[in-house]
């Protein structure tokens, strides 16, 4: 398994794209992904959990993957989600 927190800091930041980036992302991979804030953890190839995080800019998140893509599943997303500057 492999897990990371990040801030999320998307640029251009409307909640309906990002989120359908996100799941497009995420079901790239086999890994099984979660995204969790708070007390949700939401599977991240799932719009509809996904728009449910209610996702917001400069906020902290994690993401959990587990499979044998697991680390490039999450650096994949968090490229997107905080990409470098």
């Amino acid at each position: 398994m492999t897990s990371k927190k990040f801030v999320v800091n998307i640029p251009e930041f409307d909640e309906a794209r990002p989120v359908a980036e996100i799941v497009q992302i995420a079901s790239k991979f086999n890994s099984r992904i979660y995204l969790i804030s708070g007390t949700k953890k939401i599977n991240a190839k799932s719009i509809m959990g996904m728009m449910s995080l209610g996702l917001c800019n400069n906020e902290e998140i994690e993401i959990e993957a587990d499979g044998d893509d697991s680390v490039g599943a999450v650096d994949a997303i968090i490229n997107y989600m905080s990409p470098s500057k």
